[in-house]
């Protein structure tokens, strides 16, 4: 069960993190929302393609190891360890692209934020408070090392987890098929 979970969560950590470096590289290359929002979509399409992986390690273990059968909860623990290994890669990588490459990028993503709330419906007040809030986030994405990888996780792992949920579901097999024992 180890190597499944160790080579599968490598196998998707390597394919999130290398289409998360292009995304924000060309992205870096650029500006406007637009294209944060093509990164974002790309992102997103990567998570996915990364993630089919959850699915192919979980139907790996379930026949090549253990003889066609698999409960939904060793299903959802190899998944979600699988998930885990993928979003650390992840979010290692990010630490190291951002902090080292593109320490600007939080500082921009602000600026964006910002004009997108004050082309919003918030006037006055509320306006000032909802700006305070994002530069408050920004100065803990830059300066709290825990505050930036738990933010970093919450965008990778949820999706992780959902693959999971689902590759659990579809593959749980309590006995197993003629002809999948080894």
């Amino acid at each position: 069960m180890k190597k499944t979970i160790v080579v599968f969560g490598l196998i998707s950590g390597v394919i999130i993190s290398t289409f998360m470096g292009i995304s924000m590289y060309l992205m870096s290359c650029s500006s406007g929302t637009g294209d944060m929002t093509r990164s974002m979509i790309i992102g997103f399409s990567a998570m996915a393609v990364a993630f089919s992986f959850i699915f192919v390690g979980i139907k790996n273990f379930r026949d090549k190891r253990n003889s066609g059968s698999i409960t939904f909860g060793k299903a959802f623990l190899i998944g979600s360890l699988i998930s885990l290994i993928a979003s650390t890669l992840y979010v290692l990588t990010w630490g190291v692209e951002f902090h080292f490459f593109m320490p600007d990028f939080i500082d921009k993503y602000s600026a964006i934020q910002i004009e997108q709330l004050q082309a919003g419906d918030l006037k006055g007040t509320e306006l000032e408070e909802a700006i305070k809030e994002v530069e408050d986030k920004n100065y803990l994405y830059k300066n709290n090392l825990l505050f930036f990888a738990f933010t970093t996780y919450t965008e990778i792992l949820p999706v992780g987890i959902l693959i999971t949920l689902i590759s659990a579901l579809i593959l749980r097999r309590e006995t197993a098929e003629p002809g999948l024992s080894e």
